[in-house]
């Protein structure tokens, strides 16, 4: 028996149960491969807790609500169900064919998330397009507490404008105090310092003793908080009539904000809890002081005595930039190491190439302005489209 077994490369404990197969049932029941699966699977998830599940998941998509495993494991839990685990909920809707695979997705592990240390510290503000019935374009501000992420409020305007901007702040500051600090993109209605000249929502929020901040240029991901508020309200709308006039979209945009602040969990929570219950589970961040008026003649005479016209040529520094009146303008690499004619007056100052062609124009900034930028990327080369956004008017599309 030793020597069959080293033969066939079994154990002599298969070797005995075959033959008490064989005895049982047969010569031939030896040869007919047997299945492997355990005669009982305590763990085995019930089929009916499947059709629960599916049937859970295809309601949150119904609403235009998130219908992934962990929203429908929060889901059957308010439901007073027996959920199975995240992992098993996203097999389960593999297998029924209702989940796309992703493999490419960074698993959660990999994020690496930022968040204020309490309501008020920070709030962010963007926009977002929408189309109204007849092919009409209206914008959504949607105003986002980056602690909490609490709905501060939200407005809809006909385009994205200094007033729609300023109308859903003073919104937000007159329900729920003043913030901090002010995030937002560089959009020309929001926050245009980076393109040197100030804003009506910047000059209202400085003024109250609100810091605004902007991310850099083709940057979104720094106010991915709000981006990802922009696609929740999205999936929504989707699944509700489509709205005729602002009015209307106005009382869909706020029906959402209820259900976003007080009845979805939010999966970048902690407890996955809804925005509401993480505003109130912290005390809110004290609010600024409004600044101190400035006092334009204690200032440094070489910035408060500064000539209100003139014209001067330098030549631009090895980072881009050349200096004027202590005040640095970025200009751009392609034009490093050449000289840059600047023609000022009271009002806008104007940079030339050495062949006389216009490089940028900006509004003549204020006295205690340190820095202007172009409006493009750091690196941004002569082979690309150089065209200066305050010459053109546009906005950048990455705004």
């Amino acid at each position: 028996m030793t020597t069959f077994c080293l033969e066939h490369g079994i154990s002599r404990k298969t070797l005995y149960s075959l033959l008490a197969r064989a005895r049982e049932e047969g010569p031939a029941a030896v040869l007919e491969p047997r299945s492997r699966r355990p005669n009982t699977s305590p763990t085995r998830i019930p089929e009916e807790v499947k059709a629960q599940a599916i049937g859970v998941r295809a309601a949150l998509e119904s609403s235009g609500l998130d219908q992934g495993p962990i929203s429908v494991f929060e889901k059957m839990k308010a439901m007073g169900l027996q959920p199975p685990s995240v992992p098993s909920l996203a097999r389960i809707f593999r297998e029924a064919g209702v989940a796309r695979l992703e493999p490419r997705k960074r698993p959660r592990a990999a994020w690496r998330r930022f968040v204020y240390p309490a309501p008020n510290a920070c709030w962010q503000l963007d926009a977002t397009e929408y189309v109204l019935t007849r092919g009409r374009k209206c914008v959504i501000f949607q105003l986002q507490d980056d602690h909490s992420r609490y709905a501060v409020a939200s407005h809809v305007a006909d385009g994205e404008t200094s007033e729609g901007a300023l109308a859903v702040v003073t919104q937000g500051i007159a329900a729920h105090g003043v913030p901090q600090r002010l995030l937002t993109d560089n959009g020309l209605a929001l926050n245009p310092t980076r393109r040197g000249f100030t804003g009506q929502l910047v000059t209202y929020v400085t003024s109250l003793g609100v810091e605004a901040i902007t991310g850099k240029p083709y940057k979104p991901t720094t106010q991915g908080k709000n981006e990802r508020f922009h696609q929740t309200l999205f999936r929504w709308l989707d699944k509700q009539p489509l709205a005729a006039s602002i009015t209307e979209l106005q009382e869909l945009v706020d029906q959402f904000d209820v259900i976003y602040n007080t009845q979805r969990p939010h999966q970048g929570l902690p407890g996955r809890i809804t925005p509401r219950q993480s505003w109130d589970a912290t005390p809110k961040a004290e609010p600024p002081r409004p600044p101190l008026p400035v006092d334009e003649s204690a200032l440094p005479a070489r910035r408060s005595r500064r000539t209100p016209t003139g014209e001067a040529t330098r030549t631009v520094y090895r980072n881009g930039q050349v200096q004027i009146e202590g005040v640095r303008y970025q200009l751009g690499q392609q034009y490093v190491d050449q000289p840059a004619h600047i023609i000022w007056d009271d009002h806008r100052i104007w940079f030339f190439d050495q062949h006389g062609t216009e490089i940028i124009t900006h509004e003549r900034p204020g006295l205690r302005t340190g820095f202007v930028g172009n409006g493009k990327p750091r690196g941004f080369l002569a082979d690309q489209d150089t065209t200066p956004e305050s010459t053109t008017g546009e906005a950048s599309p990455m705004s």
